[in-house]
């Protein structure tokens, strides 16, 4: 049986990917849920697909937008009584070389992928430690273990989930909160191609999606699944697929010379 079954687990970006696979994965072990998306229609999406009986609530809430994750955080409270995870996983990505970002872009990618794991953070903590034991799942990604050309911004949001998550950790010891900072790699869902693209690759942007899609090696389900592994082991840092744990490696054994190698092995963004 799962340590989690019984638990309340609050998501954000739940009505596609890797949230909404998430969700059924743990309404399949036993767990409340309150999901968020800002997809009203991919939200219900997903809550039809929950095991029946599960218990749910679903609301539309930008995670840009601070005083709506608290409220989302408060509903949540009142609607299940408890909260004992948040799993901050709402994102977006922005392609383009640093000259070429407009800072539009650059703020609306750091409002979600940053400012909305901040927001989610810190808007259900204070339920969170009043837990036997509770969990902030951060959604970092491979991108905030190795930087890639012409995703300065995106690398940048996913880099400072990191050292959020890690510094939160800090933060958290002798509590009964577990903080993990979760990286996944290349993950089969629709991110690179809802993504903005600037600046020369704009105008091939069918072209950049494909590329950059041929890097997908893990399904939304494997990595739902070594999610909620880590959350049961209570992990501090998961790795999602064999390219996250190649990154990892070689960003460890070669701190500064990386890019390198990293830019001949990552298609579509030179």
């Amino acid at each position: 049986m799962s340590k989690l079954r019984g638990m309340t687990v609050a998501l954000t970006g739940a009505g596609s990917g890797i949230g909404r696979s998430l969700a059924v994965q743990l309404s399949q072990i036993g767990c409340g849920l309150a999901l968020c998306d800002i997809d009203e229609e991919g939200l219900r999406e997903t809550e039809a697909l929950l095991v029946p009986g599960t218990r749910c609530t679903t609301q539309q809430v930008d995670v840009a937008d601070r005083d709506a994750v608290y409220r989302f955080a408060a509903d949540a409270v009142a609607a299940h009584g408890t909260v004992d995870a948040i799993v901050n996983n709402a994102g977006v990505a922005l392609a383009g070389a640093v000259e070429e970002l407009s800072d539009e872009g650059l703020d609306w990618i750091f409002r979600i992928n940053f400012w909305g794991v901040v927001h989610g953070t810190r808007a259900f903590l204070p339920h969170l430690r009043t837990r036997p034991r509770a969990h902030v799942v951060n959604i970092s990604s491979i991108f905030g273990l190795v930087a890639t050309p012409r995703m300065a911004a995106y690398n940048a949001t996913k880099f400072a989930v990191r050292g959020f998550t890690e510094a939160l950790r800090q933060d958290l010891a002798g509590s009964s909160v577990i903080a993990t900072c979760v990286h996944p790699g290349g993950i089969a869902t629709n991110i690179a191609r809802s993504a903005r693209v600037e600046g020369a690759k704009a105008a091939r942007r069918g072209e950049f999606t494909t590329e950059f899609e041929k890097n997908f090696v893990t399904t939304a389900d494997q990595a739902a699944a070594r999610i909620i592994r880590g959350m049961e082991r209570g992990e501090r840092r998961v790795l999602v697929g064999r390219d996250a744990h190649l990154a990892d490696l070689v960003a460890r054994l070669l701190p500064t010379s990386y890019p390198w190698l990293v830019g001949r092995l990552v298609k579509g963004l030179d």
